[in-house]
């Protein structure tokens, strides 16, 4: 029987889980290549033979995005496979387009295809953009959860920058094992708050592997997704939180208004920052796809631990990475404390960037004033610091979820911004936890 050729387009993440849930072991198809766009350093290599399977003894190379075309014309590609996030419509269909140029197929993975069932009940966090508040929110979940004798293990959208075969199944327990892991800073933004509270995270390449280790120690998993994909996983209750900083792209964005239309609650973050227009045109958004939901109106208040460095000084602000680069947004939450507390000047970190934080910028010209704490691998890690210490300021307003003097040897004070999520009003994230018999 012929096999359909089949080309996944990702980002070491979604690209790898439709692999092994679909296609992995489907002679049907027979997977010609995976293209990586939006991360760094992922096109040359190889999902290796340990992961992909039996039918593929000599793994599946993973090539640039830019040679699409060639490779569907090269290969002989029947189906190309859309498989990473955070991106307009109008790029998904562009994309399409030029498959269908070339004579292949395009497609959409969908949730049934896609997701695994686990033994015990899961609890889904997502967001309609990268930058929304999901963090926080997955912070304030596993909480209530915990302060209802429940053992939470939460469970990441993958990140998988480094050796593939060792993280396939990663558990993180404490500090120590950020480093045996060799973490990102990424990666480490989104684990580390985990553990700071106590609680266990799993993250890696294989995501029933993964899901079944987690079952062992779990009472409930909690799925903390990330960019705004859908759930790898089957959702007895969904969350999927809104930016109403950034009003209208929960409708425009994929996947994040598939997230939005499967969710049982929606939080609309941010809404002591955000103006009543744009809170006003996403509680509209919401109902008019998923009138059903339940709508939390919610803060993250901002704290900093030394607030006289930023009053009256000249403060270079490094924000969130991904929430700057393909998030689109224009400032962070170390943005909105250095202009509350009246920083003499946001300083421009762009005369003073190298190698690879250069090239972030040239990548990603909206950036302006502010500094992504990019650091995928040890080269950009040190490519931060280098741009961090040639800046010319008085201090560093630190606004990811943190402490990046611990990766960095920052030669100037820095001090840390931090946030949680606040609910106002009558729905809460635990009365929605509470009707559906969760705590």
């Amino acid at each position: 029987m012929s096999r359909t050729n089949v080309l996944i387009m990702g980002a070491a993440g979604r690209d790898f889980h439709n692999f092994n849930v679909f296609f992995r072991d489907n002679e049907n198809y027979n997977v010609v290549a995976f293209t990586a766009a939006q991360i760094p350093n992922i096109d040359g290599r190889v999902y290796p033979n340990e992961l992909a399977g039996k039918l593929y003894p000599n793994g599946i190379k993973i090539y640039e995005e830019s040679e699409l075309v060639q490779l569907i014309k090269n290969l002989k590609v029947n189906e190309v496979i859309f498989s990473y996030s955070d991106v307009t419509y109008e790029y998904v269909m562009t994309k399409a387009s030029i498959v269908n140029a070339a004579g292949a197929s395009f497609r959409l993975m969908g949730s049934e295809e896609t997701m695994i069932k686990s033994t015990k009940p899961v609890v889904s966090v997502l967001a309609v953009r990268t930058g929304c508040g999901k963090s926080q929110t997955s912070r304030r979940i596993v909480s209530l959860l915990q302060k209802a004798g429940k053992k939470v293990v939460a469970i990441r959208h993958p990140m998988p920058y480094g050796n593939l075969v060792k993280q396939a199944v990663q558990r993180f327990a404490t500090i120590e094992d950020l480093k045996k892991h060799e973490c990102t800073i990424e990666e480490i933004e989104e684990y580390e708050p985990h553990i700071a509270r106590g609680g266990v995270i799993y993250a890696g390449v294989d995501y029933e592997a993964i899901l079944r280790e987690a079952e062992k120690e779990a009472d409930i998993i909690l799925w903390d997704g990330g960019n705004n994909d859908m759930s790898f996983y089957k959702a007895d209750l969904t969350f999927t939180v809104v930016d109403p900083h950034r009003p209208g792209h929960e409708m425009r964005y994929y996947p994040g208004n598939t997230s939005l239309r499967m969710a049982d609650a929606v939080i609309i973050n941010k809404i002591d920052s955000a103006d009543e227009d744009g809170i006003v045109t996403v509680r509209n958004n919401i109902h008019a796809v998923n009138p059903k939901a339940i709508v939390i109106e919610a803060a993250s208040p901002i704290t900093v631990d030394k607030p006289e460095l930023i009053t009256d000084k000249r403060v270079l602000v490094v924000e969130d990475g991904p929430t700057l680069t393909h998030g689109e947004m224009k400032y962070g939450a170390g943005t909105v404390i250095a202009r509350k507390l009246g920083a003499k000047e946001i300083v421009d970190p762009r005369p003073y960037t190298v190698n690879s934080i250069t090239d972030t910028f040239k990548k990603y010209p909206n950036i302006g004033v502010l500094l992504p704490a990019m650091g995928y691998g040890d080269d950009q890690i040190k490519d931060l610091e280098e741009t961090i210490n040639k800046t010319d300021c008085d201090s560093v307003v630190i606004g990811t979820p943190i402490d990046l003097g611990r990766i960095l040897k920052i030669n100037k004070p820095s001090t840390r911004v931090m946030y949680e999520l606040q609910e106002i009003g009558v729905n809460t994230c635990e009365s929605v936890l509470k009707s559906k018999g969760l705590i």
